[in-house]
């Protein structure tokens, strides 16, 4: 079996025994591999300077124009002369360089100061204007980008065609690998880092500086968390933030953020995660209109201006703009997650590092560029000393020197009889040789020597730092407090936690509102029945022992709150719990709101509002008491569990709610009561107060029940009224029947 070789020349036939077998491996590594490496080290992935090879050269080349400090120049020459060191397409470089602007939004700190419309990292389809339209320049945070470049503070490297150098690392005097965002994907691997705000991370250095072990913990309080150009909220979990501080992989959530006009009926969002465009967001909610699952929004529009980003929505009246919110909040992209993922390349190769690597490897890289750069200096410095010894010299015998110079035939001979008459070296020969007729004199030699000294004192200086790495860390730790300083913002994404927001359920603005009956036991079984259920019933069914220890009419759509023997508050909607019947146990109200090992309800209360004129009364078992607005246990958010909901100084003996002043009966251990109104409790406004002292008893004696309202017999209790606190008990005579338990 043969096939033929077609060709305008030969017509040749090829057996497939001439075909030699080659293993699929063998052929991924012979000519898949270098190119997969080529992307991952020469293309996608960030170095410890915070750049990919195409940001580096375009900013470079930018450096050696002279825009650092000189007028803006036309976006299109810059590409053009950065092909000299990126051989790519130049729309390619332009968009590199659109990114890196002022205008582009993309960057807390932009490395282009950019004149034009260069589009907005917001929005996937505001256009960028063609590189002859624009201007661009470097900004002043450039200085810090190629400070010591021209000083051999890092390796310069042929270009492609080996026609100039480049530098192979930019030595940043900032930690610009995690205060600029960077993204890149390659083959089989990807790389994505959030941006860090320019002060924490400087403050997060100078810490590391100062003490290498420190922890991650301890860095949390320095960089709080991510912070992005386009603002917005993040929703801050300390313990998710440390692994991906640890690990260099996870996410967190963002929000937009909004304002809501009520004279014009709209909400203004102001701000949107960076993970999200305009578009994405709108074309959302214009489907969700369609489909009609948006029913409070009448229109949505694109206001954004010079003043900056807005995207407006109209709704409609009596929406609740913190409700649809929240709606939209988890139907779109108003919230959205970035994922980390911060893989660096590190000597060429890729590495998955934590914040503290990240920041342990840059302090390497920069203690390794500093060092070059006192070097350098040095070098300079000797060599400078070194002409001022050979000038030394001939000032022992100026006429000499002048004679051998006047004497000597031929230029070339100047040098070596100059090297002979004074003993010194070529270089210092050269130097002499090169001195003006006019600076020959005693005075300006003598100018020059004085030098000699000071000299000296600055190469021991700068030898003494070289050789020690504190010195170093301690210039490098100076240069951050002064980049902190010039270059340093106010955080722009604003740390929210997971208390401060509100769950938005689907059925939140669909809840069939209708009378309940609410039933909660000793033993924590609660009940929600409807009015024409209840009208039915004989009895409520309860467990053998238990007891109703609140009981209440109420509507559908009120909130409930659940008052504990641990002093936490567990708030859930009335609407969330099923209707059950009288002749039902109820739900075990603890595992239905996941309340702790151990821990019972001591009192419910449903609620339509907050009334400010309301309070809830704690009594203890050490005889003490306090009056709580139910104001303090609103909250703007959805949550679930409050802490610190009464003081755990003493156990609670009775949570009572109090519309209006109401008598309570509170019986101690040894048979004493007193008979208060509730009015003589002082009130108190923090949740945590542990009281005043209502009932006098000696030491070992306790609460032990509290009756209110109609439990309590009035016409036989009477003689135990108190009307100042506090008050010394009365002995009650059970058999007497003083009190009825109803």
């Amino acid at each position: 079996m043969a096939r033929k070789k077609n060709d305008n020349k030969t017509n040749e036939v090829i057996t497939l025994a001439e075909i030699k077998d080659q293993h699929i491996t063998d052929t991924i590594e012979k000519n898949y591999m270098p190119y997969a490496m080529s992307v991952i080290v020469s293309r996608a992935i960030p170095e410890i300077d915070g750049f990919k090879p195409s940001h580096r050269k375009l900013l470079y080349t930018m450096y050696k124009m002279g825009l650092l400090t000189g007028n803006r120049t036309k976006s299109a020459n810059v590409v053009g002369q950065t092909m000299k060191l990126n051989p790519h397409g130049d729309m390619a470089i332009y968009e590199t360089l659109v990114r890196l602007t002022r205008g582009n939004e993309a960057l807390l700190h932009p490395f282009i100061d950019s004149k034009g419309s260069f589009g907005k990292q917001y929005s996937r389809d505001m256009a960028f204007a063609a590189p002859r339209y624009t201007e661009c320049k470097l900004d002043s945070i450039c200085t810090e980008l190629f400070g010591g470049i021209d000083r051999d503070a890092v390796d310069m490297v042929p270009n492609y065609d080996n026609t100039m150098l480049e530098p192979s690392l930019l030595p940043t005097s900032f930690p610009n690998i995690l205060v600029s965002p960077n993204m890149g994907i390659a083959v089989g691997l990807s790389s994505q880092i959030c941006s860090f705000n320019l002060g924490e991370i400087c403050d997060g250095t100078i810490a590391l500086l100062k003490n290498p072990a420190t922890k991650t913990e301890k860095l949390l309080d320095y960089i709080k968390a991510p912070d992005f150009s386009g603002g917005a909220n993040l929703i801050y979990d300390r313990e998710q933030m440390k692994q991906i501080y640890e690990t260099g992989y996870g996410s967190f959530k963002m929000r937009a953020r909004y304002t809501y006009d009520k004279s014009n009926g709209v909400i203004e969002i102001l701000q949107i995660p960076y993970s999200t465009s305009i578009e994405v967001i709108i074309k959302r909610i214009t489907d969700l209109l369609k489909e009609g699952k948006l029913k409070e929004i009448s229109d949505i529009r694109d206001e954004i201006d010079l003043s900056g980003f807005k995207l407006t929505i109209d709704v409609k009246r009596g929406t609740d703009s913190d409700a649809l919110m929240n709606k939209l909040f988890k139907i779109t992209t108003l919230e959205d997650s970035f994922s980390c993922n911060f893989n660096v390349l590190i000597n060429g190769s890729p590495r998955l590092l934590g914040i503290k690597d990240i920041l342990s490897e840059w302090i390497t890289f920069r203690i390794g560029c500093v060092r070059r750069e006192f070097t350098y200096e040095l070098g300079k410095k000797k060599d400078k000393l070194h002409l001022l010894r050979g000038l030394g010299k001939i000032l022992m015998d100026i006429d000499k020197a002048i004679r051998i110079v006047r004497e000597t035939e031929r230029e070339s001979d100047v040098v070596p009889r100059l090297m002979e008459g004074f003993s010194i070296d070529q270089i210092q020969a050269e130097y002499i040789a090169e001195i003006k007729l006019r600076h020959l004199n005693r005075e300006y030699i003598l100018d020059r020597i004085k030098e000699i000294e000071d000299l000296q004192k600055e190469i021991n200086e700068l030898e003494s730092i070289i050789a020690d790495d504190l010195k170093i860390k301690e210039v490098i730790a100076k240069q951050l407090l002064a980049i902190k300083k010039k270059y340093g913002k106010p955080r722009k994404t604003q740390i929210i936690t997971s208390e401060d927001i509100e769950d938005y359920a689907e059925s939140d603005n669909e809840v069939e509102n209708y009378a309940v009956f609410l039933v909660l036991t000793k033993e924590g079984y609660f009940k929600k029945i409807t009015r024409q259920s209840l009208m039915r019933a004989d009895e409520q069914k309860m467990k053998d022992g238990d007891e109703i220890i609140n009981s209440e009419e109420s509507e559908n759509t009120s909130e409930l709150i659940f008052f504990t023997d641990k002093a936490q508050v567990y708030k859930c909607k009335t609407a969330d719990i099923d209707t059950v019947k009288a002749s039902s146990l109820g739900d075990f109200i603890a595992a239905k709101l996941g309340f702790d090992e151990d821990e019972k309800p001591v009192m419910m209360k449903a609620l339509t509002e907050y009334n400010e004129k309301e309070n809830v009364i704690f009594i203890f078992e050490n005889g003490k008491g306090v009056k709580i607005p139910v104001t303090a246990y609103e909250t703007k958010t959805n949550r679930r569990k409050l802490t610190g909901a009464y003081s755990d100084a003493s156990p609670i003996a009775a949570v009572i709610y109090e519309k209006e002043p109401l008598d309570i009966f509170i019986e101690n251990s040894v048979g004493k009561g007193i008979l208060i109104n509730s009015s003589l409790i002082p009130q108190k406004t923090t949740r945590s107060s542990s009281g005043v002292t209502l009932f006098n008893m000696k030491d070992g004696i306790k609460i032990s029940d509290v009756y209110y309202g109609e439990k309590i017999d009035m016409d036989k209790l009477s003689r135990c009224r108190k009307n100042k606190i506090p008050a010394t008990g009365i002995t009650i005579d059970k058999s007497a029947e003083q009190m009825t338990l109803e």
